[in-house]
């Protein structure tokens, strides 16, 4: 199955706000839920969640903690479930780090992003990559409006934009990343 070998992370850090400042972003309750869930119903081998605050971080253990070892967990073993996969870090290097110990293979970051840059890559040509067999895969969502150019710099590809030719584009991450692993790991109906 291709989402063994497939890792997703949710930057906080460093992003830019509206204002094109360096920020890091706030924990969003809902994204921790339905990203894990997409992450899950995708076989995705585990969703990173990197923030760098101590206090971000105590709010994304407390979530956790309700959900896995909580009477949420005992209510709703499905939220569970998902949530069984999710590891905290700080940085991009305590993921890379995870993974290492996990895989021998070489790891290729994919940042996503809305806007296009010079190793922009196709989900057609992701997915040929990725159903090879010979690289683990770790897809960078940004939050607040995207990832510092350094950090998309360091990225080895960048997926192409989820809506483009659009003139809008202000999705969601969580919607952003239900849509790209379904495009990436998905039955490939379009391709019939």
């Amino acid at each position: 199955m291709e989402g063994d070998r497939v890792y997703v992370a949710l930057m906080h850090y460093p992003m830019y706000n509206k204002r094109m400042d360096i920020v890091a972003t706030s924990i969003t309750n809902l994204d921790l839920h339905d990203i894990s869930r997409a992450c899950r119903t995708f076989l995705v081998r585990r969703f990173f969640v990197v923030h760098p605050a101590s206090g971000q971080q105590q709010l994304i253990r407390d979530i956790l903690g309700y959900w896995q070892e909580g009477y949420g967990g005992k209510y709703n073993p499905d939220r569970r479930e998902a949530l069984q996969n999710v590891t905290l870090c700080s940085d991009l290097q305590e993921v890379l780090m995870h993974i290492g110990r996990e895989t021998v293979q070489e790891v290729k970051t994919v940042a996503t992003d809305a806007r296009i840059y010079p190793n922009t890559v196709t989900y057609h040509g992701l997915r040929q990559q990725i159903s090879r067999h010979d690289k683990t895969w770790l897809l960078l969502f940004g939050t607040g409006w995207g990832m510092s150019r350094e950090m998309m710099a360091m990225c080895d590809y960048i997926l192409e934009p989820v809506g483009m030719g659009s003139d809008y584009n202000h999705l969601s991450v969580r919607s952003a990343v239900s849509i790209v692993l379904d495009r990436l790991l998905g039955e490939p109906w379009f391709e019939a």
